[in-house]
C-alpha cells in the first residue's frame, strides 16, 4: 500500500499536469490506437508462445492462451507478477504436469521473459546511446545507496542458506529440477524457439502499442527513444511491489518520457491512454475469463 499512496501524494501534487494530460486525451488519432490494441493483443500470444516453449508436453492452444488473458487480471491481485504467476501454476498442474516440474517451467519462463527484456533494452541502448539521460531520472545521490543495497542482497541470501541447512536442500533440489526442465526444453528446437521467441516477441509488442499509442497523440519523440524510455521505466519498477505495477510504471514512465525529451502534459496523456490500453480495458473481460476458467476447472 506505501507505493500506491506515494504515488497518490505525487498525483495530488502533480494535478495540474494530470488534467493537462487527460486534456490530450480528445486529441487521440484513433487508426493509430487501434493499431495498439492489435500489438497489445498479440502481447498474449507472444506470452503463450512463451508458457509453451517451457514445458516438453504440449498444452492445449486455446486454454493456453485464455489463461493469459485470465491471468493479466489476476495480476492486479498480488504485487510483482505473482497473481500472473499463481494462475499459470494451476494450469500446468491442471494439465498433468507434477507440482514440482510446474514450478520449473515457472521459473524458466520468467527467467526468459527477464532476459528477453534485458537484451532487447541493450540492443536498443547500443543502437540509441543518447536516448535517455539516466541523470534526470535518479535522485541526486541515490547511485550509492542503490550499489549498496545490490551487493547486500546476494550476501544476506548466502547467509541465510548458510544457516538453514532444510532451505538450502530445498533449493538444491529444485534447481536440479530446473535444470532438467531447461535442458529437456531446449533439446527441442520448436520448443526452444517458442520460449525465446516469444521472450523476446513479448517486450517488443508492448513498446510497439507504447509508440503508436504516441503517435495517435502526437509525441514527437523517435521510436526507439520511446522505447529504450519504456523498458528502462519497467525494469526499474520490477522492484517496486505494487499489484499490475498500478501507480509505480505510470510513474516512471512518464519521468522516463520527459526525460528522453518528450514534453510533460504529452507525454502524460501518451503514458494514460497507454495503460487504459493494456490494463483498465481488459480488466473486466479479464476478471470475466478468470471465472468462467475457475468454474470449467481450467485452473
Amino acid at each position: 500500500m506505501l507505493p500506491l499512496l506515494l504515488v497518490g501524494v505525487v498525483a495530488v501534487r502533480h494535478r495540474s499536469v494530470l488534467a493537462d494530460g487527460f486534456g490530450q486525451l480528445a486529441m487521440a488519432r484513433w487508426p493509430w490506437l487501434l493499431a495498439a490494441a492489435g500489438a497489445t493483443c498479440l502481447t498474449w500470444v507472444a506470452a503463450a508462445c512463451t508458457r509453451q516453449g517451457a514445458v516438453v508436453e504440449r498444452l492445449p492452444a486455446r486454454r493456453l492462451l485464455a489463461t493469459q488473458f485470465a491471468a493479466g487480471a489476476a495480476n492486479h491481485l498480488l504485487p510483482t507478477g505473482l497473481g500472473a504467476s499463481a494462475v499459470n501454476l494451476r494450469f500446468m498442474t491442471v494439465c498433468g504436469l507434477p507440482l514440482a516440474r510446474s514450478s520449473a517451467a515457472l521459473a524458466l519462463y520468467l527467467l526468459a521473459e527477464s532476459v528477453g527484456r534485458l537484451a532487447v533494452l541493450g540492443a536498443l541502448l547500443i543502437a540509441f546511446p543518447g536516448a535517455l539521460r539516466l541523470g534526470t531520472l535518479l535522485p541526486e545521490g541515490a547511485v550509492g545507496p542503490l550499489l549498496v543495497v545490490a551487493g547486500a542482497v546476494p550476501v544476506v541470501a548466502a547467509v541465510v542458506l548458510a544457516l538453514l541447512p532444510r532451505l538450502r536442500a530445498a533449493l538444491l533440489s529444485f534447481l536440479r529440477t530446473a535444470l532438467g526442465e531447461a535442458r529437456s526444453v531446449h533439446a527441442r528446437p520448436a520448443r526452444a524457439l517458442a520460449l525465446w521467441g516469444g521472450a523476446l516477441a513479448f517486450p517488443a509488442l508492448q513498446v510497439s502499442a507504447l509508440v503508436l499509442v504516441g503517435r495517435s497523440l502526437g509525441l514527437t519523440l523517435p521510436a526507439g527513444h520511446m522505447a529504450v524510455a519504456y523498458l528502462a521505466a519497467t525494469v526499474a519498477v520490477a522492484l517496486v511491489p505494487t499489484p499490475g505495477g498500478i501507480g509505480s510504471v505510470e510513474a516512471a514512465l512518464v519521468v522516463a518520457l520527459v526525460a528522453a525529451g518528450g514534453p510533460a502534459a504529452v507525454a502524460t496523456a501518451v503514458v494514460l491512454a497507454f495503460r487504459l490500453l493494456t490494463v483498465w480495458l481488459p480488466l473486466l473481460p479479464g476478471a470475466l475469463t478468470l471465472a468462467a476458467l475457475v468454474r470449467m476447472r481450467v485452473i
